[in-house]
């Protein structure tokens, strides 16, 4: 047990350690943990001798990967998408493999070249989107487009794991009716479950509050996944992967995806870490310049397929060249399929040890060759422009936290005028009741970083604070400010003392819920005891920019309770008397007249 327990803590210690190593060398957290694993391995130090135990563990990272990527496929999205997605990307997947696959032929037979066509046509997910969001990129063209190129590898993935069974000796077997039925089976009950089932669990689960039920529900709905898919003798991953699009839709979906990240991040690592382990470096040892040539051939390649396919989408030079270099690596999918190919007998263990090595070297060129493209491109005009922030819909889209009385009269003025928007609120109850009516609205604390980065408030163009809760609603704005300072954010405030913590958070656009309803019934009050239109028009006037200044006034001296009540004295005295000094003048002007 306490071998076990010195064994995880290294393994934790590793991970820690990695991703901001690598991520501090500009190399990126993928290839951290990949050098981590190799450093701690059975050809390094040592450490861990066997790494199969963790890699079974761990590649639940990537089935929670797939399951979040489907989360993130909503049907509209992906319509949007088309053309990039399955245009640009299903040409980029289908030349490489075809001119990697007759590179390979000359070298080994041809069901290992198919499967290394394939296998090397893919990919970093985890890798490209990270250097892209470090270095500011996703927002460009060329880093939508990748964006794009990923999204379908990751689909190809799925039918390509599928596929694996049948490259093997043993695949006609393994493609039984019975097999084949029991497989649309589990896909049937996970696509039925996802519909009718899971929607309602989180539902009931969200109505308790309890944050770590939900959490608990999330990561349950992943491994029933896994146990079921594995029980048919199919991929975990596809499994993952049609849950999450099944729920793509779900009001619980940025929820979900907020339990979900953190594990699957962690959990990813732990996978790329037990690669790092696995990795065979006598190879590397035994076979140096033959290797090198391999990364090299599959750069070159990867970069002259996608170079001129970006050049056909009206990227410039610079930006299909930017293209071509971020996508220039081999992926974590690779990793998945070799494994699977050996299990299958469809390849040989030194052959998918080949591959594995050639991928994580190839990943570990894809940092330098942004590096160097910097330097090129600092001796040239900036490359490709940005994207417009505007969501697809118009000109960008705002954040509602809370979606109460106050937060829906927000979202109905935006609805009616076109603009899109985000709903998000912690209440089961109110999300499901507001759904019935057609409204977009998602279950979510906004108090959660997590759940904030989910609902893209990074590219937002203003964040309406309208929770009803004060502590609450000071939570989310102190963690708005912090990690998106040049957000506006229109808010709602309880009552005085809000407004004041508010203020001190930096918030500046704040109105007080009940003060303009109740300017209003005053108004109302006023003209039913048979005051003008002026003299309404006047008290109404005075009184509001009074009270505006003494509610800044008061905030200058909220820690003395005195001078805040010798501030409310002299206002009231103030307020009395203008009023006595128009009143006065009525009466002069009666008088005269």
């Amino acid at each position: 047990m306490q071998y076990m327990l010195w064994q995880l803590a290294l393994l934790l210690a590793a991970a820690a350690l990695a991703a901001p190593l690598g991520k501090q060398l500009k190399v990126g957290s993928v290839l951290g943990y990949l050098a981590a694993g190799i450093v701690i391995g059975p050809h390094a130090l040592g450490i861990f001798t066997e790494s199969e135990n963790i890699l079974n563990i761990a590649e639940i990272g990537v089935v929670m990967l797939l399951f979040l990527i489907g989360l993130e496929l909503r049907p509209q999205r992906l319509w949007a998408m088309r053309m990039a997605v399955f245009g640009l990307g299903g040409a980029q997947v289908a030349v490489t493999a075809i001119v990697l696959g007759l590179i390979l032929v000359n070298f080994t037979d041809a069901r290992s070249a198919l499967f290394g066509g394939l296998a090397l046509s893919l990919s970093s997910t985890a890798f490209v989107l990270q250097m892209l969001k470090e270095r500011g990129e996703l927002d460009t063209r060329h880093g939508r487009l990748a964006f794009a190129i990923l999204l379908f590898q990751d689909i190809a993935a799925i039918p390509m794991i599928a596929l694996v069974g049948l490259l093997s000796p043993e695949g006609t077997a393994a493609m039984s009716p019975w097999s084949a039925a029991g497989g649309l089976l589990a896909i049937a009950a996970i696509v039925l479950t996802g519909r009718f089932l899971l929607a309602r669990l989180y539902r009931f689960v969200a109505a308790t509050g309890l944050q770590e039920a939900m959490t608990a529900t999330a990561l349950l709905t992943v491994i029933v996944i896994v146990i079921l898919m594995n029980a048919a003798g199919l991929s975990a991953a596809l499994g993952a992967f049609i849950a999450g699009l099944v729920l793509a839709d779900s009001e619980y979906r940025h929820e979900i995806e907020a339990n979900i990240a953190p594990f699957e991040g962690l959990l990813l690592g732990f996978f790329f870490v037990a690669v790092g382990m696995s990795l065979d470096l006598t190879l590397l040892a035994r076979y140096p310049f033959a290797i090198a040539l391999a990364v090299l051939g599959l750069v070159i390649v990867k970069v002259a397929v996608l170079w001129p396919l970006g050049r056909t989408m009206r990227l410039n030079l610079a930006g299909s060249r930017r293209l071509a270099l971020a996508l220039s690596q081999g992926g974590e999918f690779a990793f998945v399929l070799t494994a699977a190919a050996v299990a299958e007998r469809a390849v040989s263990l030194t052959t998918a040890n080949l591959i594995d090595v050639v991928v994580t070297l190839s990943m570990a060129t894809t940092p330098f060759l942004l590096m160097l493209d910097d330097w090129l491109k600092a001796l040239r005009p900036p490359a490709a422009p940005l994207y417009d922030k505007a969501m697809p819909q118009g000109d960008g889209h705002v954040v509602i936290a809370g979606l109460g009385r106050f937060g829906q009269i927000v979202a109905r003025i935006l609805r009616a005028r076109h603009i899109p928007f985000t709903a998000l609120d912690v209440s089961a109850e109110q999300v499901d009741f507001i759904r019935r009516f057609g409204s977009e609205i998602y279950y979510g604390d906004a108090s959660r970083l997590e759940i904030l980065e989910a609902a893209q408030t990074g590219r937002a163009r203003g964040f309406v604070l309208a929770i009803d809760d004060v502590d609450a609603s000071l939570r989310t704005a102190e963690l708005v400010r912090r990690h998106y300072p040049d957000l506006p954010v229109y808010a709602r405030a309880r009552n005085r003392t809000h407004v004041h913590k508010l203020m001190d958070l930096g918030v500046t656009v704040i109105e007080r819920e009940t003060f303009r309803a109740a300017l209003e019934i005053a108004r109302q009050t006023l003209r039913g005891m048979g005051l003008s239109e002026a003299e309404v028009r006047r008290t109404i006037s005075t009184f509001s920019e009074m009270d505006t200044r003494r509610l800044v006034e008061d905030y200058q001296v909220a820690s003395d309770p005195d001078k805040m009540r010798a501030n409310a004295m002299r206002q009231a005295e103030e307020l009395e008397h203008l009023f006595n000094q128009d009143e006065a003048a009525l009466e002069a002007k009666e008088a005269a007249e």
